[in-house]
């Protein structure tokens, strides 16, 4: 068996020639990690749209309502079939509905050192999509004050514009949050004044918003008019890069902040581009498991009648096949597990550079390529094992 061995081996070293080997091995060798960097990468993809790590709070909230044209003003209020509808589509993780106040309000400060009104208007949302924590978010007519959420652009615009034409002192926001204002409201039935205190800022949703205790009590006692279906509404959606969402609100004429949804005509060319590089790894692999199996094809031909001659003095074909699968085999596994633990490397080089900025995927490569692979290895062998069976196993 050892003497069969070292003269098997000394005919293949021979006719395989080592410039051949190098340069099959090697094609294989980056087709199979172009291929498992596809896999990684579809992977990482989806991570970076989905997971928790990088949701992002203020994004992922979209307040939508009707684009508003001539031949709707006046009828922008969201009919409950669209409500309904919406609630329905896969992108929408839940809905809360804006709640508008129908009645006037207005809003001054309390202190002689900061003279400060205005004519205003409430929304209220559900407690859930507000994006302030830490606050008691309700309200009753026995209540201290009315809890208020602006949104952070007002106190930009009225630090960097109001105050300077006006010339009012600028205020911090925890400065507002001490003010006591003066929350008047306007109706049918009369006047009532209420204390009011700004609780936070939000980034949500571009309105002052109130708890809806108190919108449901101005409503029921100083609606102007009776009461309708809201005009705005916000979704939780996982994705708001999503094209389909984007087709959605385009296709039934309704329109949200555009800033939040601007990375959708990205996401087809990254969707593409990923898409072509597992397609690029795949055709690789199959170029490359193509030269290899002419490389074997070959070497076995160029000694093909030493084989027969040793075939015809008793040595088994069997014998011969597991001899050539040790030859050729275990280098391709060796191959394959040095491409995924490069691959391992980069990919926890990349998730700590990418942790640096705040953007998070995993740092441990994915059951997904390992699965990959695995199949790989398998492929591999398979097509090893036929090309060497046809051409040690006699056919008949």
């Amino acid at each position: 068996m050892n003497n069969l061995a070292l003269l098997l081996k000394k005919l293949i070293r021979n006719s395989a020639g080592h410039a051949r080997y190098t340069i099959a091995i090697t094609g294989l060798s980056l087709a199979v990690f172009l291929l498992l960097a596809a896999v990684q990468i579809q992977v990482n993809y989806n991570e970076l749209l989905h997971s928790k790590s990088n949701q992002d709070s203020v994004a992922n909230f979209l307040v939508i309502n009707k684009v508003l044209t001539d031949a709707n003003m006046g009828k922008t209020a969201l009919e409950d079939a669209v409500i309904n509808d919406i609630k329905a589509q896969s992108f929408t993780q839940s809905v809360g509905l804006l709640t508008p106040g129908r009645f006037k309000a207005s809003i001054q400060s309390n202190s002689d050192r900061f003279p400060f009104y205005t004519d205003i208007s409430f929304e209220s949302v559900p407690k859930e999509f507000i994006d302030v924590s830490g606050t008691e978010w309700t309200w009753n007519e026995a209540a201290p004050y009315v809890p208020i959420i602006i949104p952070n652009m007002f106190l930009d615009f009225y630090n960097f514009q109001f105050s300077l034409s006006q010339d009012l002192p600028q205020l911090t926001p925890d400065i507002v949050k001490m003010i006591v204002f003066r929350v008047t409201v306007y109706g049918p039935k009369g006047t009532a004044s209420f204390n009011g205190k700004i609780v936070g800022f939000s980034d949500r949703v571009s309105s002052m918003l109130v708890p809806s205790e108190f919108m449901e009590w101005g409503n029921r006692n100083f609606a102007s008019e009776t009461l309708k279906n809201p005009s705005r509404l916000i979704i939780r959606t996982k994705d708001p890069g999503d094209p389909a969402l984007t087709n959605y609100l385009w296709k039934h004429q309704l329109t949200t902040d555009a800033e939040k949804t601007r990375f959708s005509k990205y996401r087809k060319v990254v969707d593409a581009v990923v898409a072509i590089s597992g397609v690029t790894g795949a055709l690789m692999l199959l170029f490359a498991l193509l030269v290899f199996t002419l490389f074997i094809q070959l070497t076995i031909a160029s000694c093909k009648e030493e084989v027969n001659l040793l075939i015809v003095l008793g040595a088994a074909p069997q014998q011969l096949s597991r001899f050539l699968m040790s030859r050729f085999f275990p280098a391709n596994a060796w191959m394959i597990a040095v491409s995924f633990v490069a691959l391992a490397i980069l990919q926890y080089l990349m998730s700590r550079y990418l942790e640096s900025r705040h953007i998070f995927v995993s740092g441990i490569i994915s059951l997904y390529t390992l699965g990959a692979a695995i199949l790989l290895a398998l492929l591999i062998w398979w097509v090893n094992r036929k090309t060497i069976r046809d051409y040690i196993y006699p056919r008949s």
